[in-house]
């Protein structure tokens, strides 16, 4: 069958607020919307099994079972071992914490590579190892187009290099990188690889039996979750890399990079996102399959919808003289993130949207690198255009119709 936008809609309470009626939102680059799966779990998990999770009272045990199931099916879905999978708070944490980690193993004169492409998230923290004598190499974005080309990166790359940190795709560019492409040349080198998927997850989680990363991180929060961050560290870097946690769980691989208490009911609710992924599947798909292939067949599933929905708004920004379009025209090789420069002031911009019913982002997102390096002045910012599957044609004709009008 088709993609049965309906379907999808009813599994978003957001999307069925009286108050929301009449609001399209544009900002899902900032956070989705939570599927009414997690959102049941949450409220399950607070009103029947709020306490300490894993001793023998009923509600403890169901609590730490819950929580065990969210690592157990999220693992499966992506090809993991649940040893990789570990929650924190964010991925912004996340990240910092892993830093750390690798300032404690790598030594003076070694190299890491971060680009200026990337949300502050995956360069700020591996910048500051040069407080530790770690030579920190910029790998540079085309200005005209943000590309990254690789050529520049094998430049780059020799064996003092340790680790290269780089985005699945840039939170204001868009593009698509060849992530794979990009590991294998930093395994040939002998680094590591560490991947922010936190702008490409929303539309579709990783397969990590095809995504030979050593580290790949993203938020739920953008994935139709609560506020929590996944990291999935591979076995043989994980083991390597100095223990963060409590001493007394440095034998459990994903304890080892979550200093902090875990936030046990959003854990649980974490299971709610494969209950919605096995929703869209079951949905769509007459065949039984393995975690893998229906994470895979649902990831194709939303692409393709928003591949549909995102070529038009491309083509329309092209032939707006008064935007400049961040990243490619091509909606094949961008996630549904557009991000223009204006020549009105992007908040004023979003203020008359929002007056029409379109919540839409003006700001720099956290993305002032990348967007100094391509000419724009993050204290402006830009217009941020951002969907995911569950938005409709209609939508989209709105925003396009609304943009006519002010501009």
């Amino acid at each position: 069958m088709g993609f049965d936008l309906d379907f999808v809609r009813k599994q978003f309470p957001a999307l069925q607020v009286l108050d929301l009626q009449n609001i399209a939102f544009f900002e899902n680059a900032g956070g989705s919307y939570a599927c009414r799966q997690v959102i049941d779990r949450l409220n399950r998990f607070y009103t029947e099994r709020k306490m300490q999770p894993y001793w023998p009272a009923r509600p403890s045990k169901l609590g730490g079972e819950e929580m065990d199931e969210a690592r157990v099916r999220l693992s499966a879905m992506m090809g993991i071992a649940q040893d990789e999978l570990s929650f924190g708070p964010s991925t912004t944490q996340n990240t910092y914490v892993l830093s750390q980690a690798f300032r404690q193993m790598l030594v003076p004169g070694d190299a890491v590579i971060v680009t200026n492409q990337d949300h502050e998230a995956n360069s700020g923290p591996w910048r500051r190892l040069e407080e530790a004598g770690i030579e920190v190499r910029e790998w540079e974005l085309i200005p005209k187009t943000g590309h990254l080309d690789i050529n520049e990166l094998q430049r780059l790359l020799d064996d003092k290099v340790r680790l290269v940190c780089f985005p699945h795709c840039s939170n204001v560019i868009g593009e698509i990188n060849p992530v794979n492409d990009i590991v294998e040349l930093v395994h040939q080198a002998g680094a590591y690889a560490c991947v922010d998927g936190v702008s490409y997850a929303p539309h579709g989680l990783p397969n990590m039996k095809e995504i030979k990363a050593d580290i790949y991180l993203f938020s739920t929060y953008k994935t139709y979750g609560p506020h929590q961050g996944l990291m999935i560290v591979r076995r043989a870097l994980g083991e390597k890399l100095p223990n963060q946690g409590h001493h007394f769980n440095a034998d459990k691989l994903y304890k080892r990079f979550t200093p902090a208490g875990p936030d046990h009911a959003q854990i649980a609710a974490c299971t709610g996102i494969a209950d919605y992924f096995d929703v869209l599947y079951e949905r769509h798909f007459p065949n039984e399959a393995d975690p893998v292939t229906r994470n895979d067949s649902v990831h194709n599933l939303m692409r393709n919808w928003e591949i549909k929905l995102l070529q038009p708004l491309l083509d329309y920004v092209q032939n707006k003289n008064s935007l400049t379009l961040l990243g490619p025209s091509d909606a094949r090789t961008r996630a549904p993130t557009v991000a223009v420069k204006t020549e009105r002031s992007p908040i004023e911009i979003t203020q008359e949207l929002a007056v029409r019913g379109l919540a839409v982002g003006g700001d720099d997102f956290y993305a002032v690198r990348p967007l100094e390096a391509m000419g724009v002045d993050p204290k402006v910012g830009v217009l941020r255009m951002s969907f995911v599957h569950y938005t409709s044609e209609t939508e989209v004709q709105r925003l396009m119709s609304a943009l006519d009008d002010i501009l």
